[in-house]
């Protein structure tokens, strides 16, 4: 049976590129969270005057890959050290946050970011939250795919996280 998580951390076109490379899972969305106003648009999000942050509802196959690995994919593939950015992206829009489904996945969560800690000398700032997914614009999904590989913002950002990926998760990464 699967589950589904839902994350942030910085631009979702980036955040999306990492998960769909992982063994088991399912499909990736990109979307908006925790913020005040229901169905908001990117222009909207952008300004981050909505609260929301930019983030992905990654659905899995937990008999492939564990709940814990897809945390420790997350923290492991964007710094979760920064606060309120990600490299260029500034704003709460661009914040490190786990939106737990569970009790479960919140326990999950508290243990990813303790185990990053505890390997890290800077702390993470990843907050867990709570929210309303609003999924984004039909333009934003599978970007990667599609527009972001002749984007020069996604052609400086996403490969060195998916090279983070390879190097730390490889028995995890598509082929």
């Amino acid at each position: 049976m699967s589950e589904t998580v839902i994350v942030a951390g910085g631009c979702f076109w980036c955040t999306e590129a990492v998960f769909k490379d992982v063994i088991g899972v399912e499909s990736v969305e990109s979307g908006y969270i925790g913020g005040t106003v229901e169905n908001p648009t990117y222009k909207q999000v952008c300004t981050g005057s909505t609260g929301h942050a930019e983030g992905v509802k990654v659905t899995f196959d937990p008999d492939t890959v564990t709940l814990p690995e897809i945390y420790d994919m997350f923290m492991g593939t964007h710094d979760p050290s920064q606060l309120n950015r990600q490299g260029n992206d500034v704003g709460t829009q661009y914040r490190s946050a786990i939106f737990p489904l569970s009790d479960e996945q919140k326990a999950q969560a508290e243990a990813a970011i303790a185990r990053w800690n505890d390997s890290h000398d800077a702390e993470a700032v990843t907050t867990i939250e709570s929210g309303e997914w609003y999924p984004a614009e039909d333009y934003h999904q599978e970007y990667w795919e599609g527009e972001g590989q002749r984007n020069p913002y996604c052609m400086a950002v996403i490969p060195p996280k998916l090279m983070k990926l390879r190097k730390s998760f490889a028995d995890k990464v598509k082929s």
